[in-house]
C-alpha cells in the first residue's frame, strides 16, 4: 500500500540490467522472526509458469538483507534488501559498460530509438527527454517486481503471525480458461477448506505448469501457449488472489483514499502489464440484476452475522475462518477474492504472486469489541499473537 494510512511502506530502486535492484521496507514491528529463506522461497516461486523467457535461465534470485534484522528477528527499523541481477555479468550484451554509473557512453554503443508498442518506451522518452530509451526500458521493466516480492514477503510473514494467508491461481490464459466464477469456485473453496487457509491454494497451483487448479485446463493452456509462440504472438491472462483469516475493519468508508477496494486495485494495477482488476464478481455482476448480486446476510452459530457467498469479494463462510471475518469495513467474511486481467509479453506469465504481495496489510487486529493498532516499530504483542494462533476470541 502507498498512502499515509499504511503501516508498511516500501521503495525499490535499480534497473533491469544494472548491477542490482535495491529495496527498503519501513514500518515492520520489532521481534518478527525473519530469515532470508522466508523471502527466497517466494522469489523462487516468481519464476514459475510455462513459457518463461531466456532470462529465467540466467537469474538465480537470492535476497541479501543489509539492515533491520538481527539474529533472525526484525529490529523495528527500516529493512534494506539487495538482489543481484545475473544478467549484468552473464549476458553478453556488455551491460557493465552500457549501464555504468560513471564516465561517458561507449563510442560504439547503439542507442535505442525505436519504441515498443505496449510498453513505457515512447511515453518515458517524451516525459524525461532521453535521447536513448534504454533508461526507460530498464526501469519500467517487470524485473523490478523481484524486489516487490522481497519487500512484501516480510508483510506476508507478519500476516502469518495472525493466521492470515494469501493464495492465488490462474483461471484463464488467452482463449483457454474458465468463463464464470462458479466453474472454479467449488474446487478453490475445497482446497482452502482442506488446507485450513489460502496457502493450500497457491501450493496446489504451484504444481501446475500454468498455475491452474485443473489438470485438463493446464494441458490445454500449454498447447495454446506453444501454438501462440509459433505464431510469434502474445497472450494475456486472468488470475485470482484469495486472502483468508482477515479481520473486519480493514479500510474505511469514511474517506475515499481509505477504501480498501480502491487501495487493492491501485496496488494491483501498478504492477507492470496489469490492465484490469475486479473485486469479487465485479465484471460479471454488471450483467446481473441486483437481486443476484447483493450477498445475503445470515447468522452464524456464534450469533454473529456473515456473508455465505462472495459476489462482492467477501468470500465463502468457511469454519476455519469464521472467527476472523473478512476484507471489508465492518462485515465479517473469511476471505476476499480479486480477479485480475493482464496482457503481457506473450509468455503467459500471469504470476499471481506479484499481486499478492501488494494488498497484504496489517492494520487493526479486531477481536470482539476491542482492537489494537500496531504503530511503526512497535512489537506485535505476545498475548495477541498467542490468542490469534489459538484462534480464540478475545474476552468481552
Amino acid at each position: 500500500m502507498f498512502n499515509d494510512h499504511s503501516m508498511l511502506r516500501y521503495l525499490t530502486a535499480g534497473e533491469s540490467h544494472g548491477e542490482a535492484i535495491i529495496g527498503v521496507l519501513e514500518g515492520a514491528p520489532a521481534q518478527l522472526p525473519l530469515t532470508p529463506d522466508d523471502i527466497n522461497e517466494h522469489l523462487a516461486r516468481r519464476w514459475l509458469g510455462y513459457g518463461r523467457g531466456g532470462r529465467s535461465k540466467i537469474e538465480n534470485d537470492t535476497v541479501h538483507i543489509y539492515s533491520g534484522v538481527r539474529f533472525g528477528k526484525t529490529l523495528g527499523s527500516p529493512i534494506s534488501f539487495r538482489i543481484d541481477n545475473g544478467a549484468y555479468e552473464k549476458d553478453k550484451a556488455g551491460w557493465p559498460e552500457k549501464m555504468a554509473i560513471e564516465g561517458e557512453p561507449p563510442e560504439d554503443m547503439e542507442k535505442v530509438t525505436m519504441p515498443r508498442p505496449g510498453h513505457a518506451d515512447l511515453a518515458g522518452k517524451q516525459k524525461y527527454e532521453h535521447d536513448d530509451m534504454r533508461p526507460v526500458i530498464d526501469r519500467s521493466s517487470a524485473r523490478e517486481t523481484a524486489m516487490r516480492v522481497a519487500c512484501c514477503s516480510v508483510a506476508r510473514r507478519l500476516l502469518n503471525e495472525f493466521g492470515i494467508e494469501v493464495g492465488s491461481h490462474v483461471v484463464r490464459i488467452g482463449d483457454v480458461g474458465f468463463d464464470e466464477p462458479e466453474e472454479w469456485a467449488d474446487r478453490r473453496n475445497a482446497l482452502i477448506e482442506e488446507g485450513g487457509g489460502a496457502s493450500a491454494l497457491y501450493e496446489t497451483a504451484d504444481e501446475s505448469a500454468t498455475r491452474m487448479i485443473d489438470d485438463g485446463m493446464t494441458e490445454r493452456c500449454v498447447e495454446h501457449i506453444d501454438q501462440t509462440k509459433k505464431d510469434r504472438d502474445s497472450l494475456g491472462g486472468v488470475y485470482e488472489v484469495v486472502v483468508t483469516g482477515v479481520p473486519p475493519g480493514l479500510g474505511s468508508y469514511v474517506h475515499w483514499d481509505r477504501r480498501l477496494d480502491g487501495q487493492l486495485v491501485q496496488a494491483i494495477c501498478s504492477i507492470q502489464a496489469q490492465k484490469a482488476a475486479e473485486v469479487g464478481d465485479g465484471f460479471f455482476n454488471a450483467h446481473r440484476p441486483g437481486s443476484q448480486v447483493h450477498d445475503p446476510i445470515e447468522p452464524r452459530e456464534d450469533g454473529a452475522q456473515a456473508y455465505p457467498r462472495g459476489r462482492h469479494g467477501r468470500g465463502h463462510n468457511h469454519r476455519h475462518a469464521a472467527r476472523r471475518a473478512g476484507l471489508h469495513e465492518t462485515d465479517p467474511h473469511p476471505h476476499q477474492a480479486a480477479r485480475l486481467g493482464r496482457h503481457g509479453d506473450g509468455r503467459a506469465r500471469a504470476d499471481p504472486l506479484r499481486a499478492e504481495r501488494h494488498h497484504e496489510r496489517a492494520g487493526r487486529v479486531h477481536r470482539g469489541r476491542g482492537h489494537r493498532r500496531l504503530h511503526r516499530g512497535q512489537r506485535v504483542p505476545a498475548e495477541v499473537r498467542g490468542r490469534l494462533r489459538a484462534r480464540d476470541p478475545a474476552p468481552r
